[in-house]
């Protein structure tokens, strides 16, 4: 018997967060698409951490950045509210 695949999400990003990605270098946009890729097949890595004081909203470490995301499991999507070096993302 065959495991079955688990869902794939899609995932979207705000227009902050595109602008944001597009201002990056080259080097650290692979690094962050290259964790939104694995955010599709599992939202929730080991890793991971909620924000305190902002229910629902995610967290993901890629060096010295930060993804902030929400998993809509309803819509099997991952909506990346924002993205940026760590002393700039939570303003």
């Amino acid at each position: 018997m065959t495991d079955p695949v688990p869902p794939r999400y899609a995932v979207e990003l705000t227009k902050r967060a595109a602008k944001t990605l597009g201002k990056l270098d080259r080097s650290t946009q692979r690094r962050i698409l290259a964790a939104l890729v694995l955010l599709q097949s599992n939202p929730r890595p080991p890793g991971m951490t909620a924000l305190v004081g902002r229910p629902g909203e995610l967290r993901v470490r890629v060096g010295g950045h930060r993804i902030v995301y929400e998993v809509l499991d309803d819509r099997l999507v991952v909506l990346v509210l924002t993205l940026g070096h760590r002393r700039d993302v939570y303003r």
